[in-house]
């Protein structure tokens, strides 16, 4: 499956491709896909507040750009994850002596590409809490969910950063999507407590 050809599935076809028998897209798209759909819902209610929030318009230019980036990075996902099957499906035909080294670098790869997925994922729950406060009231449960699902694929991602750098403890970017993981915790919480 070509990731470049994402944007241009129907929702059908997506999903029917996550269903599927192929190795990508896995669990780093499904959250940067998730990450998607939440900036669209934080698009969606600063869109619908414009007349009660001079802030609006900045938010949708920001829940846009940070739907694009989501987009982007569901796509480079598949690629990373991609690359780093097929490493190590081929480390016999790699040198003994840079065995480990290469597994090591097809692990930190395909961990940098969650972790930017988990930190977009913070972007747009900490931008959803915003709208959710000072947006119109009657979309804040709109603004709560995507708190809700941006909080869902920061930890998500997050795990699978924690996964893939699991033989490498001492590498700061487990910890890093952790820290991430909770600030979209915590802005989901206030989301939640401004929609109300």
């Amino acid at each position: 499956m070509d990731p470049n050809r994402f944007p241009d599935l129907s929702c059908r076809d997506l999903l029917d491709l996550l269903a599927s028998e192929e190795r990508v897209p896995a669990g780093g798209s499904s959250a940067a896909l998730v990450v998607a759909i939440a900036a669209g819902l934080v698009a969606k209610a600063a869109r619908l507040s414009r007349s009660e929030w001079l802030e609006a318009g900045g938010a949708v230019a920001q829940a846009d750009t940070l739907r694009a980036r989501a987009l982007s990075l569901a796509q480079s996902d598949a690629v990373a994850y991609e690359d780093a099957l097929a490493t190590l499906e081929g480390i016999e035909n790699v040198k003994p002596d840079r065995r480990d080294a290469a597994i090591q670098d097809a692990l930190i790869r395909s961990a940098e590409v969650p972790l930017l997925i988990s930190q977009t994922a913070c972007d747009v729950s900490l931008l959803a809490a915003d709208v959710a406060q000072a947006g119109n009231p009657a979309l804040g449960a709109d603004a709560g969910v995507a708190a809700l699902l941006a909080e869902a694929a920061a930890r998500a991602a997050s795990h699978l950063v924690e996964i893939n750098l699991a033989t490498i403890p001492e590498d700061e970017r487990s910890a890093r999507g952790e820290e991430l993981a909770s600030k979209a915790k915590t802005a989901a919480t206030r989301a939640l407590a401004g929609a109300g």
